[in-house]
């Protein structure tokens, strides 16, 4: 009999059903499943009874360097907490962002240095004459690039003009790589905001009122047909919308591969929640309401959602509190990598909304697919050893004081969660034990997108 480096019981949550049984681990690889308990001898043993053994989850949306005093060790930190066993970090970094093939090598670098779990990374262009970049930061193994239609920050997140857009998505789609885009009219915002100032409408709601749906939804549409004309592969991220997910799966009938993710906030929280919050519940785009939110969770239980991430922006209380007598002064964003599982498995799983299957499909396998991440994303032979354990039984109250984030706020502080993570495991190795972080900065790795492993391989995911 063939002794595994670890084996561990419960039950299994696999692409097409949920099994008690086993996995075998060699060489921080999955070697074997046993659809059945007591079969296999391992060097280590870690019975999980009736916890379900998920693919390690993906976060595909995460800004660790937006601010700098949260970078690597905190964020990875925070997510193996959060049963987050890979997460992609975004390009708007502070001070430069991630435009420039040197500034990529770089930061590949400090993933290997500061990373608990797994990381793969993204890049971006600049505002004007950027798009030479992109085959440079395709082949040093950028996952994926992410442009905006709306202007951040001029330098650090700029929106790009629509001829330097169509360049950069027929470049993109060369590479084979996905495209993503920050989807808001920066021209209606702008001026509905400057309106909104000058007649002193500065209360939470303003930060709704001022990017209705149609700022996001038209976006959305200029982007779907400059994709059609260009062969881009593209993703619509944190859509807030059900109208934008209409638009959407109607251009995915149509032939067009097109994907689109949510976040947890559009889930589970609503406009009246930014009333009665305020800065704490700002993010762009902003808060819908209540009857948007059921039609998201339609879409999503209906497949029309990919893939669920956290938007991960954690921003200190000062930048929050800036916003209190004016909304548009806070920062937007929330805090989110170590709460988007727990919430999302309460949200949705144990409110008996989507199966374990389901829920894995959007928090594991889909984003592995939608953004080519060789060997991870499922329960099967050959792929890596990333485990998420979440006890069904077991409950926690949310305490924003010991979030590992250096951002201690969330809109979520105090509420009762069911279903709990025991453990998280990475390539093998516990990284979360259910209490304690216990890998070092340093186990975790950086993960090259599909262009270099292609090229370092020779083949094709």
């Amino acid at each position: 009999m063939q002794l595994f480096d670890l084996v561990i019981s419960g039950q299994l949550v696999l692409e097409d059903k949920v099994v008690v049984g086993e996995i075998g681990v060699k060489n921080g690889k999955i070697a074997c499943i046993a659809k059945e308990g007591g079969t296999l001898e391992g060097k280590e043993h870690k019975p999980f009874g009736k916890a379900y053994i998920f693919p390690g989850f993906i976060d595909t949306h995460v800004h660790c360097f937006s601010n700098p005093d949260e970078g690597f060790i905190r964020t990875s930190a925070s997510a193996a907490a959060g049963g987050v066993t890979t997460f992609l970090d975004m390009p708007y970094d502070l001070p430069h962002p991630i435009n420039h093939v040197e500034r990529f090598k770089r930061k590949t670098e400090q993933v290997e240095k500061e990373a608990i779990v797994d990381i793969c990374l993204w890049a971006t262009i600049s505002k004007f004459d950027g798009t030479d970049q992109i085959g440079r930061l395709a082949e040093a193994g950028a996952v994926a690039f992410k442009l905006s239609t709306f202007e951040t920050d001029a330098y650090r997140f700029p929106r790009i003009p629509d001829h330097e857009m169509l360049k950069a998505m027929k470049l993109i789609g060369e590479t084979g790589l996905r495209a993503a885009f920050h989807s808001e009219n920066n021209e209606i915002i702008s001026d509905l905001m400057e309106r909104y100032r000058q007649a002193g409408s500065v209360y939470p709601r303003a930060h709704m009122e001022t990017r209705p749906p149609v700022t996001e939804s038209s976006e959305v549409l200029k982007l779907m047909e400059f994709a059609y004309w260009t062969g881009a592969k593209i993703h619509i991220v944190h859509v807030s919308h059900p109208r934008t997910v209409d638009l959407i799966e109607n251009f995915r009938q149509s032939g067009l591969d097109v994907t689109c993710e949510t976040c947890y906030p559009y889930l589970l929280l609503d406009v009246n929640d930014l009333d009665r919050l305020g800065p704490k519940a700002k993010m762009n785009p902003p808060l819908r309401h209540p009857e948007d939110v059921q039609g998201m969770w339609k879409h999503l239980q209906s497949g029309r959602i990919d893939l669920l991430s956290s938007d991960h922006a954690p921003w200190g209380k000062e930048k929050k509190e800036a916003g209190n007598n004016n909304i548009f002064m806070a920062s937007s964003g929330l805090s989110g990598v170590e709460l988007l599982v727990p919430l999302m498995y309460d949200g949705a799983v144990a409110s008996g909304k989507l199966t374990p299957v389901e829920f894995a499909k959007v928090m594991a396998q889909h984003p592995a697919e939608v953004y080519q991440i060789a060997g991870k994303g499922k329960l099967a032979q050959g792929y890596d050893a990333d485990f998420t354990v979440i006890d069904p039984d077991a409950s926690f109250t949310i305490d924003e004081t010991r979030l590992r984030s250096i951002s201690k706020m969330t809109p979520f502080h105090g509420r009762r969660l069911r279903g709990k993570i025991v453990c998280t495991f990475v390539r093998g190795r516990v990284v979360y034990d259910g209490s304690e972080v216990v890998a070092e900065p340093g186990y975790g790795t950086f993960v090259a997108g599909h262009v270099r492993q292609k090229a370092r391989t020779g083949t094709t995911m």
